[in-house]
């Protein structure tokens, strides 16, 4: 079992990863394209785009716990009319959405946004467009959970990795003959449209009885019974991620949502290596809570390790370097107002990467409630944080915000996985560790020249590789590791390159 999920892993891992490079050729060219405050408002509607997934009330997540506990149990027999009953419950809230986000955003755009008044129109324009799109990527949403549950990452990730592609290419490809934002949110909704229409036709032959089946308002009640506490979750949790921005707008400058959003979007595209091993584990988690607790507790152990190890150096590597980078990618001026946005951030995000695994956790044994009421906690203290940072410290502030409120969810949820787990001892050695990676992370900031960082973080590494091989790893897993390098070497010396 564990091969097959680190297999889906590195599955999800490539199909995540390749919007990625996507957005590392095109982000330059659109900011010099569009400029800086269209391309502020596209950060902004490709955040919506992200954000619409709340209006399905945590039915997707329900959904993809139900049918893998389902499978899990040996059957599938009570799946087909609890997926089309989900899917036509998401659908009716996407329009719900729908009606609230065209109510609502003429008022952001005129009154709470500072978007130039050039601007202005086209801006609203662009959100009423986005907002019929709700209904069509709640209910991919909903698809993508039913393919997640079977545990068809193939598929799922030949879809996901197009799409992805397409969001940040598709905007380039209209520069030549306009600027026009509307026309820039018109491609990326019928991307959607396509996604949607790909993952219904990769459902059928995972679930033939879907062709069969109806909605049952039997299915509502345990759908919401997982569902409900799971709304708050994918209501406040997206909110204190993206809430930032619209502050930053309303505050500042669309200007400086670009300065802070850009290294945003790229620093926590690094969420895609726990993004990948996690959509394999939750649906594990949810199978083997009842059947097999030490399975869960392996799981989860083999998890953090496959999160940290290969985040660590990529971490470190980026604070380090963080004004030389956004230098020689966006230019001097990027580079001064973001390369500190980028440091903090960094630091942020291999927090929540480990904080995401104990989410995962809480929500795969049918725990929902716990995380939602973290995060119901955590709201009203984040946003008088992050407004007084925002004032007193511009983008930089919110970037502070940000991570320290990632902090103190990840201190909170290791302390609830303790409890799932039933290993006190396991949870101190982690925390423990990442301590120690948190205060290495932080070394190469004290240093100003560039040499002597550069040996720092040489240092680090050789700190970090010979920590993780012999503390980190276990026997079996080190083994495992030098037959792969193994073979690869031998490949490499033995076998032509063309």
């Amino acid at each position: 079992m564990m091969p097959r999920l680190a297999r889906d892993s590195v599955l999800n891992l490539l199909g995540q990863g390749a919007p990625f490079l996507a957005a590392l050729f095109a982000v330059p060219l659109l900011i010099r394209g569009l400029g800086t405050d269209r391309f502020g408002v596209l950060t902004l509607a490709w955040m919506v785009i992200g954000y619409f997934s709340l209006f399905d009330l945590g039915l997707g997540r329900a959904l993809t716990q139900l049918v893998a506990e389902q499978l899990g149990e040996g059957g599938e027999t009570h799946a087909p009319p609890l997926v089309w009953t989900a899917l036509a419950l998401m659908f009716a809230l996407g329009l719900l959405g729908t009606v609230v986000t065209s109510l609502i955003s003429p008022w952001m755009v005129y009154s709470v946004l500072k978007i130039p008044e050039s601007l202005q129109r086209e801006s609203v324009q662009s959100f009423f467009l986005l907002a019929a799109a709700i209904p069509i990527v709640v209910v991919t949403t909903g698809l993508a959970g039913i393919l997640s549950a079977f545990q068809r990452f193939g598929v799922l990730n030949a879809i996901r990795a197009p799409m992805g592609i397409y969001s940040f290419l598709a905007p380039l490809a209209i520069l030549p003959f306009s600027q026009s934002l509307l026309l820039v949110t018109a491609v990326l909704v019928i991307g959607r449209l396509v996604a949607c229409g790909a993952h219904l036709m990769a459902c059928l032959p995972v679930m033939p009885r879907l062709r069969a089946v109806a909605p049952q308002a039997a299915a509502v009640r345990s759908l919401f019974h997982f569902g409900a506490w799971m709304t708050v979750t994918n209501v406040v949790g997206p909110l204190m991620m993206y809430l930032d921005r619209f502050v930053i707008g309303a505050t500042l400058t669309v200007a400086a949502v670009a300065y802070y959003a850009t290294p945003y979007e790229m620093v926590t595209k690094l969420l895609i290596v726990p993004g990948a091993i996690l959509g394999v584990l939750f649906p594990a988690f949810a199978a083997s809570y009842r059947q097999d607790h030490d399975r869960m507790v392996r799981l989860f152990v083999r998890g953090t390790k496959y999160i940290a190890l290969p985040l660590f150096p990529v971490t470190l590597v980026i604070i380090a370097f963080a004004h030389e980078g956004l230098q020689w990618w966006l230019g001097v001026e990027f580079a001064r107002h973001s390369a500190p946005v980028l440091q903090c951030l960094a630091i942020g995000v291999f927090i929540n990467s480990l904080a995401q695994l104990s989410a995962t956790l809480v929500q795969g044994v049918g725990r929902p409630d716990l995380s939602a009421k973290l995060h119901l906690l955590e709201l009203p203290f984040y946003l008088l944080g992050l407004w007084w940072a925002i004032h007193n410290y511009g983008v930089v502030g919110a970037a502070l915000a940000w991570s320290g409120r990632v902090a103190v969810d990840g201190i909170l949820l290791f302390w609830l996985s303790s409890r799932l787990l039933q290993d006190s001892a396991l949870l101190r050695r982690l925390a423990a560790g990442l301590l120690a990676a948190l205060g290495a992370l932080v070394l190469p900031v004290l240093v100003a020249a560039p040499v002597p960082r550069a040996a720092t973080v040489l240092l680090v590494m050789i700190a970090f590789v010979s920590s993780a091989w012999f503390v980190v790893l276990a026997e079996d897993e080190r083994a495992s590791l030098k037959g792969r390098l193994g073979r690869v070497w031998v490949r490499l010396r033995y076998e032509p390159l063309w």
